[in-house]
């Protein structure tokens, strides 16, 4: 794996992006997400996306000017038409105009439809935090779980994040799929040429399978059981059902050439803390707490008590000091992209301060 620097990498996206016709003020939101995913060790949703993003905007598929349409129903409602833009575009400006409807009246909920895929939900949790604001994050996505009982893909992985600001330390962020794993991370090791797992997916007649190509075409096996088809039902009527967005079977996948627009869907809650209590009674609170669960007797095996959005934290601030290792396939796709578009891909190196 080879080492690049996160703000050459961050600049190579804007890049490919502007080149395709978004405006540089939307291209730099979703580098900023993809870079950040990659910083924070979920590569499954960082810059190896782009080469996909890339393609659909030169087809048509996702368009690269979208006229985003934000509604205000009633005080707390707010309804989100992407235009089928890149999804981190309708994402940004309904969270943007959340946090003030929030501020407004202490809660917003945000339905986006006509989007596409948003990146990692945790991103705007963040968003959220920064604001003293608490967050509850959550899309649909194509295909991949199949209803308890069932061996085809029928909802998709349906992350829920959680984000709750902290005033010394990082903040807590939850970040979940529905699925044992993230799709995402099948369709990585697919590239890769590596095996996954027994126990993340099953195939198209329903057997377990540790190949991720079967595991495409198959389906993944909910987190927990039942619990976990429970949990991308209830995600999938809030962001597919409510927002009048595509819903199950009908959300179309980004690496299907079938020319058909995705119509994801998102649903946002946006809780202002202040409403409820001073933000500094919550975060001492909280910090209280989170104290206390790490003094936790631990298992010997155990070193440190970790909570949801620490280790990200980490990730962050050492890879963007000493940069992001990114494989030979991604490396290859990137490359390849910045010769289609008449780009110079970053330089590597071995150390970034």
């Amino acid at each position: 794996m080879t080492v690049y620097d996160a703000k050459a990498l961050k600049k190579f996206v804007e890049d490919v992006l502007v080149k395709q016709n978004v405006k540089k003020e939307n291209a730099e939101v979703v580098a900023d997400s993809l870079i950040r995913a990659d910083l924070e060790g979920i590569t499954s949703h960082g810059i190896s996306r782009l080469p996909i993003y890339s393609k659909r905007l030169k087809e048509g598929r996702i368009n690269p000017t979208p006229s985003i349409k934000i509604q205000k129903k009633g005080l707390s409602i707010l309804t989100v038409d992407g235009d089928n833009g890149l999804g981190q575009i309708a994402s940004y400006y309904g969270i943007k105009e959340g946090i003030k409807t929030a501020r407004e009246t202490g809660v917003a909920a945000i339905a986006i439809r006509k989007s596409n895929h948003f990146g990692c939900a945790s991103y705007y949790c963040k968003a959220a935090c920064d604001e003293n604001l608490a967050a509850i994050v959550m899309t649909n996505s194509p295909p991949g779980i199949p209803p308890w009982g069932g061996k085809k893909a029928f909802f998709g992985t349906n992350p829920i994040a959680f984000g709750f600001p902290v005033k010394n330390g990082p903040d807590v962020i939850i970040d979940m799929s529905a699925s044992v794993v993230a799709r995402g991370k099948i369709i990585e090791a697919a590239k890769e040429g590596k095996a996954i797992p027994k126990g993340w997916a099953i195939d198209q007649r329903g057997n377990d399978t540790e190949d991720p190509a079967a595991a495409l075409n198959g389906a993944v096996l909910p987190s927990g059981g039942v619990k976990g088809y429970g949990w991308a039902l209830a995600v999938e009527i809030l962001t597919g059902i409510l927002t009048g967005a595509a819903y199950g079977p009908y959300v179309e996948n980004i690496y299907d050439d079938n020319g058909q627009i995705a119509n994801v869907g998102h649903f946002f809650i946006l809780i202002d803390i202040e409403k409820f209590m001073p933000v500094d009674q919550f975060t001492s609170l909280l910090q209280k707490m989170l104290l206390e669960m790490k003094a936790v007797p631990k298992k010997e095996e155990v070193h440190t008590i970790l909570y949801p959005g620490e280790r990200r934290e980490q990730s962050y601030i050492h890879k963007l000091h000493c940069g992001i290792h990114l494989s030979q396939e991604v490396e290859k796709d990137l490359v390849q992209l910045a010769n289609q578009l008449h780009l110079e891909f970053p330089t590597t190196g071995d150390h970034y301060v």
